[in-house]
């Protein structure tokens, strides 16, 4: 039987079908043929508009290929944060987000431009040769936080503008869209950049405002990051690490960089993260510890690091992350592991000044959204002994072990102690039980249950662990040895002392740390752009 045969014998056998399809196939085409017209007459009635609007060029999306290096015109651009009234009266160009877009009617439209966390009011009124009414609903059709060019004339006006960080306004006469952003955003700017006590004054008035949570946050973090106070945050970060680097190289330092593949653990224990290293077990760096040292033997003299350091506890604190930026410095000792500790001392009191003196903006964006009261410190570092410590703690009722680590809780309590008694949230504590220490801490020389260490304290929460390291390499096998670790992964390190070593001694710190609790924040999390911890791997 012929193809054709087949075809009429299958009508004849199932004629309800054979209609099915072909209505169906005609509904297809009539769908086709109507979304056709549509488009034909939606490009009929732009090419209208645009025939009809002599602006025409003064607006609309920058074409592809002007955006791919394809001239440099010379035009002078202005930073949004540069805007003051002494700019009155001048043509600027400018680029930034449309953070907000209002149109009032259809000849005036209101345009806010956010550009690194400043804002300023850009109007445009419908006026012969300048604005156009297709101008303006342009405008209006801008999608938050889309990036546009702005140009247009600075002026001030009469009353003073609430919803800009700048107080004067850009009379637009050019707008054009660079990129152009989704119109309905996964988390909104304006409610991830809302305080707590805006959102609980609501609740008390009988309103309810978005509240964005620390995952949700965390999960669309490009965005999150765009908020004043995540502006502020890690601006003030990148001071911390340019104060740490200027005083260390002012003070003799060297910056040196340490492998993060290492052969066995460099603290002990068993939180690492295991690898294969071509065939052989390796893990990541817990510190630039035993580095440091070495370079120490290698007669560097002062060294630091600014680098990742990796810890493999499954932690869920506000406080620890699986991988953060670590501070780390290391010194030789003439007599005294106190020598270290003036280190600690002038180095932090000059960065809670720098702080205070040039991220004044940073500072006051981060208290609008996470209120926190100013640091407490005092011109010379308050130095305690850990006996001292543990007697003002046992005072004030808490029982603790004297020759144990202190506890989170018990931290939190000394620190308040500390801080009615001296007026300082930050201070120092020294001569730790040896038994929490890591095998690298020396002695006390007079009760070798004690240990030349310290630890620094901010609002009642650790952020630097030192202490005089053990230069003598048969001892330093011993004391390896007796916290568990295996001395053929470490062997290099320790041979480094055989060829000759100072006394030396160091510490290392957290970033994010250091920058959270000077901030009053409750999370770690909030000062690590893209944070690392046991359940998160993502963005």
């Amino acid at each position: 039987m012929s193809s054709e045969q087949s075809s009429e014998a299958a009508e004849v056998e199932n004629p309800t079908q054979s209609k099915k399809a072909a209505k169906k196939e005609a509904a297809k085409l009539e769908k086709k043929r109507r979304q056709e017209a549509e488009a034909a007459a939606k490009a009929l009635a732009a090419a209208t508009i645009d025939a009809e609007d002599p602006l025409k060029s003064n607006y609309g999306d920058v074409p592809s290929s002007d955006l791919r290096s394809k001239e440099v015109s010379g035009r002078k651009w202005t930073e949004v944060g540069n805007l003051w009234e002494e700019v009155k009266g001048e043509v600027v160009l400018i680029r930034g987000r449309a953070q907000t877009v209002r149109g009032v009617g259809k000849n005036i439209a209101f345009v806010v431009v956010r550009e690194r966390g400043c804002t300023v009011q850009c109007v445009l009124t419908v006026e012969a040769d300048k604005v156009s009414r297709q101008m303006v609903k342009f405008a209006t059709s801008l999608s938050k936080e889309s990036i546009i060019d702005v140009e247009g004339v600075v002026s001030v006006p009469d009353t003073p503008i609430k919803g800009a960080s700048q107080p004067v306004e850009v009379q637009v006469r050019k707008l054009y869209r660079v990129s152009k952003a989704l119109p309905n955003l996964p988390i909104n700017i304006e409610d991830a950049a809302r305080s707590e006590v805006e959102i609980e004054k609501a609740l008390q008035a009988g309103e309810q405002l978005v509240r964005v949570n620390q995952d949700t946050r965390l999960n669309y973090r490009v965005l999150d990051m765009r908020t004043p106070a995540n502006q502020g945050i890690f601006r003030v970060q990148c001071q911390v690490e340019n104060v740490f680097r200027q005083f260390l190289l002012s003070e003799g330092f060297v910056g040196i960089h340490t492998p993060k593949l290492m052969a066995g653990s460099s603290e002990g224990g068993a939180a690492v993260f295991k690898l294969d290293y071509k065939g052989q077990p390796a893990c990541l760096a817990q510190s630039p510890q035993l580095h440091k040292q070495m370079a120490i033997c290698g007669d560097f003299a002062r060294v630091f690091e600014v680098g990742p350091v990796f810890r493999a506890e499954d932690s869920y604190t506000h406080r620890h992350l699986c991988e953060f930026t670590g501070l780390d410095v290391e010194m030789e000792i003439k007599e005294h592991y106190f020598e270290v500790m003036d280190i600690v001392d002038r180095l932090f009191v000059k960065l809670f000044d720098t702080l205070n003196e040039t991220c004044k903006n940073e500072l006051e964006a981060i208290q609008r959204q996470y209120p926190f009261e100013p640091l407490k410190y005092l011109r010379q570092t308050l130095c305690l002994t850990f006996e001292e410590g543990v007697k003002m703690l046992q005072e004030a009722g808490v029982e603790i072990d004297p020759h144990g680590d202190l506890n989170t809780e018990a931290e939190r309590k000394l620190g308040q102690l500390v801080l009615d008694k001296y007026g300082t949230e930050f201070y120092i504590l020294h001569r730790y039980p040896l038994a929490v220490r890591p095998f690298y801490t020396m002695p006390c020389y007079d009760d070798q249950t004690y240990s030349n260490s310290f630890d620094v304290f901010i609002r009642g929460e650790e952020i630097i662990s030192g202490a005089q390291r053990v230069h003598e390499p048969d001892f330093l096998t011993v004391r390896a040895e007796t916290c568990g670790i295996d001395v053929k992964t470490i062997s290099t390190y320790i041979d480094a002392f055989r060829y000759g070593a100072p006394p030396h001694g160091g510490f290392g710190v957290g970033l994010e740390r250091v920058v959270m609790l000077f901030c009053g924040l409750n999370n770690i999390r909030k000062t690590s752009l893209y944070p690392r911890d046991p359940l998160r791997l993502t963005p």
